[in-house]
């Protein structure tokens, strides 16, 4: 092998394949829409404890996924080799909230559609996917189901307690009930009429309630 020949490999012509002008515009669109993507999920984010990491995993993989789908658009025996690579990738971080996934697979398939050139799909499909998931996500209705607990000083008490619920919920339904000398604790599914809460202030100031506690059940809570 000559100087020359070093030159005239194949490994030094795929440096041209994809011109800097093309790389930069997906990149910097990948950037744009990854950044996008960040912000609605942070506007969506409905668990305990938000993690930024995840978030700016996001935009990351945004980018890199256009920057794969580049190479593998530009090459076809690169794509075949590219698909056996990434078989062998596996994740093992678990992923908490469902809606998490929703936006892993938004940020991949904004990847794959910029790299392949779509540009208008990749940017009105994120616009009207954000917009949904932030009208249906943040949407807040009084028919999602609580968890009341309460506790009392005995069953007298507790019964009193319970028709006045009666009254001023939709639906009522015992979870657990944990009795002990003096006191009497429940753990209570309930459905509001409407969003209005007060009535909790009215049933912590009942005589024989020591405290009453209102909390929105989305799955992660056991009674």
């Amino acid at each position: 092998m000559t100087f020359s020949d070093i030159f005239k490999s194949s490994f030094l012509e795929n440096v041209t394949s994809i011109s800097v002008l093309d790389m930069t515009l997906a990149l910097v669109l990948a950037f744009g829409l990854g950044m996008f993507i960040l912000l609605v999920y942070k506007k969506t984010y409905q668990g305990v404890m938000y993690s930024s990491s995840f978030g700016v995993t996001l935009l990351a993989l945004t980018m890199i996924t256009t920057l794969v789908i580049l190479a593998v658009t530009s090459n076809v025996v690169l794509s075949l080799g590219m698909v056996g690579a990434l078989s062998i990738v596996r994740f093992r971080t678990a992923i908490k909230e469902p809606l998490d996934i929703a936006f892993l697979f938004w940020s991949i398939a904004v990847g794959i559609v910029l790299a392949a050139g779509m540009i208008p799909l990749a940017v009105i499909g994120s616009v009207i996917i954000g917009v949904i998931l932030l009208v249906f996500v943040n949407r807040k209705s009084h028919v999602n189901p609580y968890i009341l607990v309460f506790q009392c000083a005995g069953h007298e008490y507790e019964t009193t307690a319970k028709a006045f619920l009666e009254q001023n919920v939709s639906h009522l339904s015992v979870k657990s009930k944990t009795a002990q000398k003096g006191m009497v604790e429940l753990n209570l599914e309930v459905r509001l009429k409407d969003d209005n809460t007060d009535f909790i202030n009215a049933l912590a100031a009942m005589p024989g309630v020591n405290s009453a506690v209102l909390v929105s059940y989305n799955g992660d809570y056991m009674g």
